[in-house]
């Protein structure tokens, strides 16, 4: 018992070496005035940091203040006047200001542009370039390439022949046409007729040969009232075509020839439209104006509405014509396109006549809507 109480009243050392441990030393404390004067010493101010090479310090890392970058010496005179003398070369301060603060850098206010945004240019010393904005749409086009890679190898005249049938086949080619807008048996009480209404025409996009006709009569009878034209036709844009050409009268009616000037063309909303005005042989003036439009039902039946006015400046009795409004139809048709060039259809059509021959009524029409 004696011997246990003489151990816990020992005081323990706790420096003591433990087998496989090193412990620290402890420092000695420092004297009173040895830490006095430590504190009297003053550390030294911050300075200048060192410069950077110009490649290892960027501009916005110098605006953040992380290096420095470096400053170079201002240009002597003569360098100045050196570089003047050189064309083509501005002074490296103005370069490097330019470029020191890109506008995403400014932007993100790492730098400051210099004053004009770096981006000052004298434009009116620059040829081709003016301070003025061009109008828009008033500036002349590019020219047109003067050269071929193929005129480097080949004879000029093959060339030419070459070009010549270039141009033909995208633009300067022939076409041609034969359409019957009517080709019908009209059926009335006691009166049924056929009528018929036509053109073919031969040329370009431009120029070309139109050859129209039209007439009707009773069935099983000859042939009314009918006219055949042949009009040369010139586009004057892209919808219209001027026509000037001749008319002649043929049947069992009086003939007359006349001299034709007319336009057809489509019209705004599809609208197709022709008019023309008649000059006969005689001294007699008539003229005619026509439209239709194509109303699609489905991809293959059709409506087509119609009016045809013919008018006169005079009385011509011998075909039965009365001065102004002679004559005036409205018609009707619903047709079915078995093919685009082939289409049987069926109508109405509503005609009145003025003058000697007046009259007219409805009939039902029954045709042929063809075209090759």
């Amino acid at each position: 018992m004696i011997l246990l109480a003489l151990l816990l009243v020992q005081p323990q050392h706790h420096d003591m070496a433990m087998p496989g441990m090193t412990m620290p030393m402890a420092k000695p404390k420092a004297k009173p005035a040895q830490a006095a004067k430590r504190k009297a010493v003053k550390r030294p101010a911050p300075g200048p940091l060192p410069a950077a090479p110009s490649g290892a310090c960027s501009p916005e890392h110098a605006a953040m203040g992380h290096c420095q970058m470096e400053t170079l010496p201002a240009p002597r005179a003569d360098d100045t006047k050196a570089h003047g003398a050189m064309p083509g070369m501005a002074s490296m301060p103005e370069a490097s200001a330019t470029q020191a603060c890109p506008p995403e850098h400014a932007a993100m206010g790492h730098c400051q542009p210099a004053a004009g945004g770096g981006m000052a240019m004298d434009h009116a010393a620059m040829p081709g370039m003016s301070n003025e904005p061009e109008p828009v749409g008033t500036a002349p086009p590019p020219p047109p390439p003067s050269d071929r890679a193929a005129d480097r190898f080949y004879d000029p005249a093959a060339m030419a022949v070459a070009d010549r049938q270039m141009r033909m086949e995208h633009g300067g080619m022939r076409f041609s046409q034969i359409l019957f807008n009517l080709a019908e048996v009209q059926i009335r009480d006691g009166r049924d007729s056929y009528r018929w209404d036509g053109e073919g025409w031969f040329g370009g996009d431009v120029d070309r040969l139109v050859i129209k006709s039209e007439g009707e009569g009773e069935l099983g009878d000859q042939i009314g009232a009918a006219e055949v034209q042949a009009l040369y036709a010139r586009a004057i844009d892209p919808y219209w075509n001027l026509q000037a050409g001749l008319r002649q009268d043929v049947g069992t009616g009086a003939r007359r020839t006349y001299v034709v000037l007319g336009v057809e063309g489509l019209a705004p909303y599809w609208f197709d439209v022709e008019g023309g005005l008649f000059l006969s042989d005689k001294g007699e003036v008539l003229a005619r104006a026509e439209a239709w439009i194509d109303q699609r039902i489905t991809q293959r039946a059709i409506l087509q509405p119609r009016v045809e006015v013919n008018l006169a400046a005079q009385d011509v009795p011998e075909q039965g014509i009365a001065s102004g409004v002679s004559n005036l139809e409205l018609g009707l048709r619903l047709r079915y396109e078995i093919a685009r060039e082939f289409a049987p259809y069926v109508g109405v059509s509503w005609e009145r006549r003025y003058g000697p021959a007046s009259g007219g009524g409805a009939a039902l029409a029954l045709g042929i809507r063809t075209w090759f």
